[in-house]
C-alpha cells in the first residue's frame, strides 16, 4: 500500500490518519532510521487532531527506544533546521499544510533536515505494510525511551532566520501586514517581523484547533488584500498553515504572482552577485513568462517536478542556491533545507529596500502569459496513460499543458497556457467534460 503522497502522508484525520495508521508510520521510521542519538524532534501545527497523531508517533516511537522531543507549534521549515541543529536522527511535522483543518498528515525530516527522497519513502513504505516487521523491534525494560516537551526552542529558529537578513538593512518605516492562517507561525512570524524593526499588525492569529486556512492565509489572500490598503501597509504576507509557503500582497492590495516574486527575487540575487552558477529552479508549472524573463537576464531555468523537495533535489544536482514554486513554495538553500514562508517574506522585504522601490513597483517585472488552472474532484485516480488518446486530442498545439492527479488530495489538476484566453477557456471545458465523463 502507497502511504507517501507529494509531500508526505496526507488524510483526513480519523478516517486516512488514524492512532493505529500514525502508530504505524511511527513505528516504520523509527526501524528504518540509522541510529545515532536516539532523539526524534516532532512539531504540529494547530489542528486538534495534531494531539492524537501526536501521542501515536510518540508511543511507537519510544517503543522503540527513542527519547522524542515534543516541540508543539512550530512551522515545518524551523522542524527542519532543529532537526539538524539539535542533532536528532530525524524530524517530523505533523501537518496537512494548506489543507482544511478536518485533514491532517506527517512529513518525515533525515538528520540534516531534508525530507526524504523517493527511494527512501518506498523502503519506508515497505517495512509500514510488513505487520511482522512492525512488531519485532520493541524495547523493554531500560531500553524504551522518553519523551518530554521543550517550549524554548522557539528561539533558535528566530535567531537563524534573522540572521537570514542583510546585517546593514532593518525595517524601520515598513509597515507590514502578516497572515498567519490561525496555523503554526501565529507566535513566530510577528516576533521576527517586529525584532527587525517593522509595525507589524497581524490578522488570522487565534487558532483554535479548526480554523487553520478557514478563509485566510495563502489560500484566501482576500482579507489581506483588504487588510494592506485599510492600513496603508508597504507588503502584506500570507503564510499557510504550516509556514512553508508565501503569498505576497503589495502596496495596493493585489495579490502578486508566485512566478513574477520568483522571477523579481532571481534578478536581485544575481544583482547582489549571489546567484550560484546563475540559475534558479522552478516547476513544471511555471509560467513560460518567468522562462524568457530570467533567460533574457542570463538565468537559466531548470524546471521540477512539483513539490518543494523535488525543486530542492534539482537546485542539489545543479549546484543552485534558489528555487521555488509558482504556488509559494520558495527554497534559499543557503539558509534552509525547504520552502520558508517566513525567510522567503525577509528576502522580499530585503529585495524592496534595497531596490528603494515600492512592492508594487518591483514585485512585478515582467507580464505573464494567460494561463488557466482548474481543479476536478474525482473518486478515484484512475491511471491518465489509459485515457489519454480521449483528452489529448482536444488540446492545440500551441498550447502548453500540465494534467497530473494531486499528490495530496483526490483532484485532478489542470493547467492550460497559451496566448489566446478565448481558445484556452474553449479547451479547459472540453477538457473537464471529457475527464468528468472517463473518471467521475
Amino acid at each position: 500500500m502507497k502511504i507517501f503522497g507529494t509531500d508526505g502522508i496526507r488524510g483526513e484525520a480519523g478516517i486516512d490518519i488514524t492512532p493505529f495508521t500514525a502508530m504505524q508510520a511511527g513505528l516504520a521510521i523509527g526501524i528504518y532510521l540509522k541510529r545515532n542519538t536516539n532523539k526524534i524532534l516532532i512539531g504540529k501545527d494547530t489542528r486538534r487532531s495534531g494531539y492524537m497523531i501526536e501521542n501515536a508517533l510518540v508511543s511507537a516511537l519510544t517503543s522503540l527506544g527513542y527519547n522524542v522531543m515534543q516541540i508543539g507549534p512550530m512551522p515545518t521549515p524551523a522542524v527542519a533546521f532543529l532537526t539538524e541543529d539539535m542533532r536528532c536522527d530525524a524530524g517530523i511535522m505533523i501537518s496537512a499544510s494548506h489543507n482544511p483543518y478536518y485533514d491532517n498528515g506527517i512529513k518525515f525530516f533525515n538528520h540534516n533536515g531534508y525530507k526524504f527522497d523517493e527511494n527512501k519513502e518506498i523502503e519506508i513504505e515497505n517495512i509500514y505494510n510488513d505487520l511482522t516487521a512492525l512488531t519485532s523491534h520493541f524495547k523493554n525494560k531500560i531500553e524504551i525511551g522518553s519523551s518530554k516537551r521543550i517550549d524554548d526552542v522557539i528561539g533558535r529558529y528566530i535567531v537563524h532566520i534573522k540572521n537570514s537578513f542583510p546585517k546593514n538593512l532593518n525595517l524601520k518605516n515598513i509597515k507590514i501586514v502578516v497572515d498567519t492562517a490561525n496555523g503554526a507561525s501565529y507566535k513566530v512570524a510577528p516576533i521576527i517581523f517586529s525584532e527587525l524593526g517593522a509595525e507589524v499588525i497581524t490578522i488570522n492569529d487565534k487558532p483554535n484547533g479548526y480554523n487553520i486556512n478557514e478563509n485566510c492565509g495563502a489560500m484566501h489572500p482576500e482579507s489581506l488584500c483588504k487588510k494592506v490598503k485599510e492600513v496603508g501597509a508597504d507588503i502584506g504576507f500570507a503564510l499557510d498553515g504550516d509556514a512553508d509557503r508565501l503569498v505576497v500582497v503589495d502596496n495596493n492590495g493585489n495579490i502578486v504572482d508566485g512566478d513574477k516574486l520568483i522571477g523579481a527575487l532571481a534578478l536581485h540575487l544575481k544583482n547582489q552577485g549571489e546567484l550560484q552558477n546563475n540559475g534558479i529552479v522552478a516547476t513544471i508549472m511555471s509560467n513560460l513568462a518567468l522562462e524568457e524573463f530570467l533567460n533574457f537576464n542570463s538565468i537559466e531555468m531548470i524546471r521540477s517536478n512539483v513539490g518543494d523537495k523535488f525543486v530542492l533535489e534539482e537546485m542539489i544536482k545543479h549546484s543552485y542556491q534558489f528555487g521555488g514554486e509558482q504556488s509559494g513554495h520558495i527554497i534559499f538553500s543557503k539558509y534552509g533545507k525547504t520552502g520558508d514562508g517566513i525567510l522567503s517574506a525577509l528576502q522580499t522585504l530585503a529585495l524592496m529596500l534595497q531596490s528603494n522601490k515600492s512592492s508594487a513597483q518591483i514585485l512585478n517585472p515582467f507580464e505573464l502569459y494567460p494561463q488557466l488552472q482548474k481543479n476536478i474532484n474525482i473518486k478515484h485516480k484512475k491511471p491518465l496513460d489509459l485515457i489519454q488518446n480521449k483528452y489529448l486530442p482536444i488540446i492545440p498545439k500551441n498550447v502548453r499543458h500540465i494534467i497530473r492527479y494531486s499528490g495530496t488530495e483526490n483532484k485532478l489538476r489542470i493547467l492550460l497556457e497559451g496566448k489566446d484566453e478565448n481558445q484556452l477557456e474553449s479547451t479547459m471545458q472540453q477538457l473537464i467534460d471529457c475527464f468528468e465523463q472517463e473518471i467521475n
